[in-house]
């Protein structure tokens, strides 16, 4: 079992400290998960401790510590996050979109704007900036594919997969890695990122998956994952993939 998806500072209100990170992996290890992914989304990397990781790493040899980044892609951003992602050494990066031309439709604060929003033109809005994200280039993993559904909102006029289909199409030609996310368990939406009917697609055209659980405390480590493998498991999956200085692997679950 695995966990990629561990943001220590969540949105910068914690700091790395030998006591808040060994929370994280205490928790992964009382779930049974022996590899575990450290992250920041990208406002929030200047607060990574490196070397307090690689100690801790040290210190647990029965956890795989890998480090990542979440970045917001934003069309426009391309040359200023090859810059940032040059002078870093990570394992993996996360590419995930949450804002949409400027709304950070996923902010409890901004949930109330999709009531005079066409929803079909959100999805289709959305998911056009996720296929952008994956032209990049930039990225190893697509994270929470379908975040856009978080509170409960689907499109009408035209099923999912029509949005979904051409970013599956190109993510099976760029080998790059879906991330299977329980945190929408935990939302409004109530099921994990992305649905079945994505998964099946995904499990079709042959896409890697990994496994993440967006916690943003030692709580929530591994929250949902159980959910997450019986989910891709039902569609399919036999294994998923890990990475090591952003090169990709595949190990069982």
């Amino acid at each position: 079992m695995l966990d990629y998806h561990i943001h220590v500072a969540a949105h910068g209100e914690y700091k790395y400290t030998d006591e808040w990170v060994g929370d994280f992996l205490n928790h992964a290890r009382l779930r049974k998960i022996n590899e575990v992914g450290l992250l920041e989304h990208d406002e929030f990397l200047s607060m990574v401790d490196n070397a307090l990781i690689e100690r801790l790493a040290f210190n647990n040899p029965d956890l795989l510590v890998r480090r990542g980044l979440e970045v917001d892609y934003v069309p426009g951003r391309e040359q200023d996050i090859k810059k940032m992602l040059a002078g870093q050494n990570l394992d993996y990066v996360i590419g995930s979109v949450h804002f949409i031309d400027g709304w950070g439709f996923d902010h409890p604060d901004n949930q109330d704007l999709f009531e005079n929003k066409d929803i079909d033109r959100v999805y289709r809005d959305y998911f056009s900036l996720i296929n952008q994200a994956v032209h990049s280039g930039l990225f190893d993993i697509i994270g929470h594919i379908d975040l856009v559904k978080i509170w409960g909102y689907r499109p009408i006029k035209k099923g999912i997969m029509h949005y979904v289909d051409p970013v599956l199409k190109s993510i099976s030609r760029s080998d790059m890695v879906i991330e299977i996310n329980s945190a929408g368990l935990r939302k409004p939406v109530g099921e994990i990122y992305p649905e079945n009917e994505i998964l099946k697609a995904m499990f079709a055209l042959n896409i890697p998956i990994t496994l993440g659980s967006d916690a943003h405390h030692p709580d929530q480590v591994g929250e949902g994952l159980e959910e997450a493998c019986n989910a891709a498991k039902r569609a399919g999956y036999r294994y998923v993939s890990g990475f090591d200085r952003r090169q990709r692997y595949l190990t069982d679950f």
